[in-house]
């Protein structure tokens, strides 16, 4: 029961820093990776305030031990490998964000909205996500 309720208020707190930090907004994050045209910085804020929280918790807290505040066991992964996999998936994860301005973490945020179009982002994910899984992996969905 803890581990659901810890979980629960996880969520409510990044779903609720999504939308007020505006990174529900297509249109938003758009602005902001468009770099070359009228860039808008200010989901940089966003970025460098959140990286201002985690990174001292994590050295001064999370690092240390193995386990969450949940329970589960942390597992961090082995691989610091840069090979083509992590490279394709980068390139069609950006591609995507690029083309719609959203990403899964807003799009989970915004399940609420009422948006078609953010449900047919949301079910081209788990698309994507099964071919993957079936195509890389061997994973049955």
């Amino acid at each position: 029961m803890l581990k659901t309720i810890i979980s629960l208020i996880s969520g409510i707190l990044f779903g609720t820093g999504m939308i007020i930090s505006n990174m529900v907004d297509p249109t938003k994050v758009i602005g902001f990776l468009d770099v070359m045209g009228s860039w808008d910085p200010s989901l940089a804020l966003v970025i460098i305030g959140a990286l201002a929280v985690f990174t001292p918790c994590y050295h001064f807290f999370i690092k240390q031990r193995s386990h969450a505040i949940n329970g589960e066991k942390f597992n961090w992964s082995n691989n610091t490998k840069v090979d083509g996999n992590l490279l394709i998936g980068a390139t069609i994860f950006g591609i995507g964000w690029g083309l719609v301005g959203i990403c899964p973490g807003p799009a989970m945020s915004s399940i609420g909205s009422g948006s078609l179009s953010l449900y047919l982002f949301i079910v081209s994910m788990l698309c994507g996500m099964a071919i993957a899984n079936t195509t890389l992996f061997n994973k049955r969905c």
